[in-house]
């Protein structure tokens, strides 16, 4: 099985076998542009190159061909929004990325009276630059002629799912353009009930639906893949947005299993079964994938938009490591924080606070704090915010956390899994497959062409590799979470 994981700092082809085992991977950076303070773009011309260049190196790496290749899965970037012109292929602008603030005032505007909270009974989102539907409507206001086009059909809209899909099926030459309910549930525009685009939402927010593509579910035939291209003739049958692909290749398929991703951002996502389950404690609901014509599984979701980035920060913007994997022994070289805290509100505050006017703070600095301190500060940010998110999950769900299934580029960072065991009090367990991101693209697109017949042997594929238990006291952990949350409050207004 193969899957493209295109990412907010890279994109990768994975192959897999039967027993979900990773057979070859290949992997590449691409640009991140920064126009002005808050802004975050990519260029989707140089996503899609990388996309072709990454899957014919994972093939040619371990000598398979096309034909070997029983289907293929894509999972993304979520809510990173690109609009190109359905003749030329062209984007129309830079693809503005999830973690832009560009559009505070459109959605303060878009909010008016009845408060960040007008869509989310329909889509389960407040209203927030995170998401994808005001991003568009930003593109189509500020790009010469683009509404006028969107309307007569000549555009088309997408989250980087819908963009690799119709280029890989095709592109100018009837290259499909759909999207799958995960992809959907993050614009602001689907109504979470019907699964379908929501004409009055489009209407108001200033989509024309001509422009939308079509919303299927994660794990179908869709067509097959162009001729010229690395996969010629293999099925697409697997959609997912990268945090629901995470959930799906945990085996977090019952209603009550949770896992946290930590990448650029963290993603802590829960499965609550059939029904959407809306959060009275800043949490997101949205949905977490849909097999065929089975209805619609939903999740509640605590985003959070620095974690992994604040690690490149450090290394990128002040040069305190030369690489990511530094900043764990440097961690390790002092004891504590030494009373500093850091809180990487770059582009604000997401779930559970949702403060658009939070920047980033170090709270707490004396003479005594060094760089080894400021690295065990980063790292333990990630673990503070986590537990808001899990202690947000906890009071809308009434489901206690047992243990925590962690996946993503940060955990092999047995320092920080330690730290998140400890400031938790549960254990914390990361798989065998640390990819759980492609692989759920994987099972998805693999459930669809019967390579696995069903969802059990994607639980019994799921193994542990290793489990972290808290180990801290009580009066510790407790000391260590107020100071979080006093340094969180410094971080207010800030914008």
């Amino acid at each position: 099985m193969a899957a493209i994981d295109q990412g907010t700092t890279s994109t990768r082809a994975m192959v897999f076998d039967h027993d979900g085992r990773v057979v070859s991977c290949e992997q590449l950076e691409h640009r991140q542009i920064f126009p002005q303070a808050g802004w975050v773009e990519h260029d989707a011309a140089e996503i899609w190159r990388n996309t072709r260049r990454v899957a014919a190196a994972a093939l040619a790496a371990v000598d398979l061909k096309s034909e070997n290749i029983a289907a293929c899965g894509v999972t993304n970037q979520r809510e990173t929004t690109v609009i190109w012109d359905r003749t030329t292929g062209q984007p129309i602008h830079n693809a503005i990325v999830w973690q832009d603030t560009r559009t505070a005032e459109l959605c303060t505007e878009l909010a008016g009276d009845a408060g960040a909270d007008r869509y989310r009974r329909r889509t389960g989102l407040p209203l927030s630059t995170y998401f994808a539907g005001p991003k568009a409507r930003w593109i189509l206001d500020h790009v010469d002629g683009a509404r006028a086009r969107a309307e007569a059909g000549e555009l088309c809209f997408g989250t980087m799912d819908s963009w690799i899909a119709w280029n890989m099926t095709g592109g100018i030459d009837g290259g499909l353009h759909l999207t799958d309910v995960t992809n959907a549930s993050r614009t602001m525009l689907m109504d979470l009930r019907t699964l379908d685009w929501d004409p009055e939402i489009c209407a108001a927010i200033g989509i024309p639906m001509a422009m939308l593509p079509q919303i299927r579910s994660s794990a179908e035939v869709y067509g097959p893949l162009r001729e010229h291209g690395p996969l010629p003739g293999v099925a697409l049958s697997g959609i997912l947005g990268d945090q629901q692909a995470a959930t799906f290749g945990q085996a977090c398929l019952s209603p009550g299993e949770a896992k946290n991703t930590y990448g650029t951002g963290n993603f802590l996502l829960l499965n609550t079964g059939t029904e959407p389950v809306f959060s009275d404690h800043g949490l997101l609901t949205t949905v977490c994938y849909r097999i065929g014509e089975q209805p619609a599984r939903y999740a509640l979701e605590g985003s959070i938009a620095v974690t992994g980035s604040l690690v490149q920060w450090l290394r990128d913007n002040l040069g305190l490591i030369d690489s990511a994997a530094d900043i764990e022994p440097l961690a390790a070289s002092v004891d504590d924080n030494g009373g500093a805290y850091f809180v990487p509100a770059f582009s604000g505050l997401f779930a559970p606070r949702w403060r658009a006017d939070a920047r980033g703070v170090v709270v707490g600095l004396t003479r005594f704090v060094n760089k080894g301190h400021l690295a065990r500060a980063a790292l333990e940010a990630s673990a503070f915010q986590t537990r808001e998110v899990i202690e947000a999950m906890q009071a809308d769900s009434g489901v206690p956390l047992s243990t925590l299934k962690v996946d993503g580029g940060m955990v092999v960072n047995e320092l920080l899994m330690q730290f998140q065991a400890d400031i938790l009090d549960v254990p914390v367990v990361r798989p065998v497959v640390n990819e759980t991101t492609a692989l759920g693209a994987a099972y998805a697109a693999g459930l669809a062409v019967g390579y696995w017949e069903s969802e059990d042997e994607i639980r019994a594929n799921w193994a542990e590799d290793k489990r972290w238990t808290p180990a801290m006291p009580e009066t510790d952990r407790d000391r260590l979470y107020a100071g979080w949350n006093r340094a969180v409050e410094h971080s207010f207004g800030l914008a």
